[in-house]
């Protein structure tokens, strides 16, 4: 064994002893309140991920899109053939600028946001997502109060996850875990179009 080696090795069982100190206190297990935010792309791609690890351990998790319904996302696609472990509901009729009728936007949120809460309070699921729900928020189509009394109340063992950019800032400081997605680069910029398999 090399020098080199040899200190390698010593720093890697330091590092490990360290590590082993801080999880030996990391006993509590609780449903999380997760909020992925941010102008940078992935946000719901993340949150499908742990979808797709819930699942994984078991566990019933419900979706709801509040703005892709209008779409036929790759995802949907997958999760449907697998209905006996997730409820997937897209339910939105795509951007307000495209549907320029706030009326019909307020009453297609609450009817989503209908559908987050019962799956919230049905204690058959262990992860329930409500996907683009910041966007919602943010343009004032549910009240923010009600929102987070439901999100504040939810169950201990339940894990709800929120995306959309613009998260509130209630929302932030109620969060178990905020990821804010920067954007660094995206190819829409260069006049690429939104793609299957990477946008949707």
């Amino acid at each position: 064994m090399t020098m080199t080696d040899e200190r390698h090795n010593e720093k890697m069982q330091k590092k490990q002893a360290a590590h082993e100190k801080i999880m030996a206190n990391k006993t509590q297990e609780k449903g999380l309140l997760i909020v992925h935010t941010g102008k940078g792309k992935g946000k719901t791609s993340a949150a499908l991920g742990m979808v797709t690890r819930a699942i994984g351990h078991g566990m019933k998790v419900g979706v709801v899109q509040f703005v892709k319904g209008a779409w036929e996302t790759g995802e949907k696609k997958v999760f449907d053939a697998f209905p006996d472990v997730i409820e997937f509901k897209a339910m939105g009729e795509g951007f307000t600028w495209d549907t320029q009728d706030r009326a019909r936007d307020i009453a297609v949120a609450r009817e989503a946001w209908e559908e987050v809460k019962r799956m919230i309070a049905d204690p058959a699921y262990r992860m329930v997502l409500a996907d683009e729900l910041n966007i919602v928020l943010r343009y004032d189509y549910l009240p923010l109060d009600e929102v987070m009394a439901v999100l504040t109340a939810k169950p201990a063992d339940k894990h709800v996850i929120v995306t959309g950019r613009n998260a509130p800032e209630a929302l932030i400081e109620a969060a178990d875990l905020v990821t804010e997605m920067t954007m660094v680069k995206h190819p829409f910029r260069s006049g690429v179009k939104a793609q299957p398999g990477i946008e949707y």
